[in-house]
Order: C-alpha cells, then sequence, then structure tokens
C-alpha cells in the first residue's frame, strides 16, 4: 500500500510539474503573441499619422473613452495607454493597482482643420462625469480618475477657460469640477488587446452594461460631432 501510495504521490507531482511547465510556455507565448501585436499597433498608429495634431485626456476606462472619440469628427486614430504617472513602462495590472499614479488615457490624432482642441476639451467634459473623484460609473480608484493634458499654455487656457465656463453656468450644479488640469509628459500604449476592444468585443458585458450606455448618452448630446 505504501508503494502505491508513493508512486501515486510521484505520479500527481510530475503531472502538477508538467502542467506548471506547459502553463509558463503558454504564458511565454501568449507575451511574445502580444508583443508582436501590439508592435503592429505601434507601426500602424505611427503610420502615415506625422500630420495630426494629438491630444490626451483620461476619463475612466479606456474602452469606453477610446470608443468616444473614434466616433467624432476629425478623429483619425484614438489609442489606449496609460499617462499622468512617472515609472517607465507601467502595464494593466501595475496600473490597475491604483498605486503607480498613472490613470488609464488615451491618445487622439486628429485633424485640426476639422476639430480643434477646444472643441475635443468640450467633448471629454461632455462624455463623462468630471465631479467624481477617481471614479466613473462602477470603476473606482486613481486609475480612472479624470485628467485633461496640455502640452502648450495655450491648450492650457481653453481647459481652464472652458471649466471655469462650466462652473460659472453651474452645468453640475454645487458640485465641484475635480478633473486634474496635468501637463503632459508621457504615454506608453496599453497591451494590444485593449486596442479598439468595444468595437471588437460587442457583446462583453461590461461593453454592454457600461461602455455602449454612456457612447450613446453622449452621441445623443452631441450629434453635430459625430462623424
Amino acid at each position: 500500500m505504501k508503494k502505491i501510495k508513493t508512486i501515486s504521490y510521484l505520479i500527481i507531482s510530475f503531472l502538477a510539474l508538467n502542467c506548471q511547465s506547459n502553463e509558463k510556455k503558454n504564458n511565454h507565448l501568449i507575451h511574445e503573441q502580444n508583443a508582436k501585436e501590439i508592435e503592429k499597433i505601434v507601426q500602424k498608429t505611427s503610420k502615415n499619422l506625422g500630420q495630426y495634431e494629438t491630444a490626451y485626456f483620461a476619463s475612466g476606462c479606456f474602452w469606453c473613452v477610446e470608443a468616444v472619440f473614434e466616433s467624432v469628427k476629425g478623429v483619425k486614430e484614438v489609442v489606449s495607454g496609460y499617462s499622468g504617472g512617472s515609472e517607465p513602462n507601467p502595464t494593466y495590472e501595475k496600473v490597475s493597482s491604483g498605486k503607480t499614479g498613472y490613470a488609464e488615457a488615451v491618445k487622439i490624432y486628429y485633424d485640426p482643420n476639422i476639430i480643434s482642441f477646444s472643441d475635443l476639451v468640450i467633448v471629454f467634459f461632455g462624455s463623462h462625469d468630471p465631479t467624481t473623484l477617481n471614479q466613473q460609473g462602477p470603476d473606482k480608484g486613481t486609475q480612472y480618475r479624470s485628467i485633461a493634458f496640455y502640452k502648450t499654455e495655450t491648450e492650457k487656457k481653453v481647459i481652464e477657460d472652458y471649466i471655469n465656463k462650466l462652473n460659472s453656468q453651474k452645468v453640475y450644479g454645487q458640485k465641484s469640477i475635480t478633473t486634474e488640469v496635468k501637463m503632459f509628459s508621457k504615454f506608453y500604449e496599453a497591451e494590444a488587446y485593449h486596442q479598439n476592444y468595444e468595437s471588437l468585443h460587442p457583446n462583453n458585458s461590461y461593453i454592454i452594461n457600461v461602455s455602449l450606455p454612456r457612447i450613446n448618452k453622449f452621441k445623443n448630446k452631441f450629434p453635430n460631432y459625430l462623424k
């Protein structure tokens, strides 16, 4: 009986080690595939986009933010990623902890002959609730905070003037706008599987219950900005 138990234990141990080894191999393959996909996205977003201006915003889950701006006329491409932090090479796992200083953000390539930075700021504030600190809908944490990034003093003034206008008109009643107005520093593209997530995963429960209602609310509110 002892011999049988010993043999059984050895077989189970061998199978467990083998599974772990296979899991590591599969994870390695997945990472390799992701790296290749990310490289394709980098090439895609950098190719033939040199004539466009760029803008950066954070307003909750980037799946939804990306889809909102993709629907806006004059916007050529939107990339999901991370901005607002300082340590190099953030990952989704790290950013999701809420301890990195990064927020889920988007990089927008737009044609200034069709849409202005001022209009993008209007879209930004009009497509989320800028009064909920570190939260958008069900998503809570500093990684979901509202940030309007600026690259020049002119862009900063555009953002601040619009915030003052919203406050003076009491658009949000007695609530205070918590949006950070932050100088842009660095943007890191998110992992490949996050890109174009809303359009590629229309049946995802989060997309159906959170993203689409937010996107449709924006579209109904600002039809003149739609493609």
